[in-house]
């Protein structure tokens, strides 16, 4: 650089305004903020479209900053329900002082909206289906989702408490049932929403049969299956006793409840297992229990309805009235008489290969995406029939 060129920066450079170093801002700016982890690369959200699209940055975004709502990520923390559902609801039929109190979590329909009934499998609790109530509704924001404990499972309670609990068929369909009758009673309802029943594993054999009774008429628009058939059900039911030997019989905290259902992949996704998990356990008041969280569901005791729960459960599922939908985990679950009955068009059937047993949880947002679509093909406001030969000819028009 020449001696010219040297003296005119020298100029330029001291008419500027000198500016003072804050370290305690460098050090701000110098931050790296913690970025919100994907759930397992086996949940749903790994596999979605979302997880894929390009992120364009705007003057008004904060790109690093901590994301609201539940925090996801490698956290065991639990997330309570109220981050999925409006209310709870504590519902008592008092004409029968043996009836039981059913707790449901419930998020109202808006308008005409669907409303989507849920009941989990043996062992499990409502909160099985927040995580894919969430999801239903983000893509049909009219719909509500009303998701029960059944009679021995969760917060619902039997009179006298502690009383031998029965879980037949037929007494789960009653409470089903009921519930949905008592929440329209509750919520003052003149009528009916449109019903979709959604049940997983024994659950999906409770819709059935309250579909097949035909007590809730024309509000019923259909209902979906999640994997369950009568013939490996039945089959599985044989090793039952052996994957109960093989379970924890407690855990030290509530954390690694919830860690043990991720890492042996009965849930493959963290924030359902973080949601879902919590109700699947209770403290034990024994004092000096190193393992004090305790199922709170005897799966064993309940080894007198097993059967009862799933014989007869094909031909039930394909012969009563409405919109059927059965999404498995795979194909090999399918016996002869659903093989049969998918072939002649009976029912819709989705396999999700890469979840586990409890689909809804494992792929929440694939299963609503599954269950919005079933809705849509069997509601019945969305139908436009041709008008009728009478009312064209009083027309004038010709036919």
């Amino acid at each position: 650089m020449s001696d010219l060129q040297k003296a005119w920066a020298k100029n330029r450079l001291s008419a500027l305004p000198a500016e003072s170093f804050d370290e305690r801002e460098e050090d701000e700016n110098d931050r790296i903020f913690e970025l919100p982890e994907h759930p397992d690369d086996d949940s749903s959200s790994a596999s979605s479209a979302s997880s894929t699209g390009t992120v364009i940055p705007s003057p008004s975004q904060n790109l690093f900053a901590r994301p609201q709502g539940a925090p996801r990520g490698r956290t065991l923390h639990q997330i309570p329900w109220t981050t999925y559902f409006q209310r709870e609801l504590f519902l008592h039929d008092s004409s029968n002082p043996h009836n039981p109190t059913i707790h449901a979590y419930l998020t109202s329909p808006v308008g005409k909206g669907p409303l989507f009934v849920m009941h989990h499998g043996a062992g499990s609790s409502g909160l099985s289906f927040a995580v894919v109530g969430d999801e239903i509704r983000k893509r049909l924001p009219s719909a509500g989702i009303l998701s029960i404990d059944a009679r021995g499972h969760g917060s619902t309670t039997t009179i006298p408490d502690g009383e031998s609990v029965s879980l037949s068929l037929d007494t789960l369909s009653a409470d089903l049932l009921a519930a949905i009758f008592l929440t329209q009673k509750e919520m003052k309802w003149s009528e009916l929403p449109p019903i979709i029943l959604v049940g997983h594993s024994l659950g999906g054999a409770v819709v059935t049969e309250v579909a097949r009774t035909g007590k809730l008429g024309n509000s019923l628009l259909g209902y979906a299956v999640l994997d369950v058939v009568e013939g490996s059900a039945i089959d599985a039911l044989q090793s039952m006793h052996s994957y109960l030997s093989t379970r924890p019989a407690g855990f030290p905290t509530l954390e690694a409840g919830i860690d043990w259902h991720i890492r042996t992949r009965t849930i493959r996704n963290s924030l359902s297992a973080r949601t879902s998990v919590p109700a699947l356990l209770k403290v034990s008041e024994t004092a000096g229990d190193p393992r004090p969280w305790k199922w709170r569901t005897d799966l064993g005791a309940t080894q007198p309805f097993w059967e009862n729960w799933f014989v007869g459960l094909s031909k039930k599922f394909l012969s009563a009235r409405g919109g059927k939908l059965l999404l498995l985990a795979g194909t090999d679950r399918l016996d002869t008489e659903l093989t049969i009955g998918q072939m002649q068009g009976k029912y819709a059937l989705q396999v999700f290969p890469e979840a586990g047993h409890f689909i809804h949880e494992d792929l929440p947002e694939k299963t609503a995406i599954s269950l919005v679509d079933f809705h849509k093909r069997n509601d019945r406001g969305a139908l436009v029939l041709p008008p009728k030969v009478g009312e064209l000819l009083k027309q004038g028009k010709k036919v």
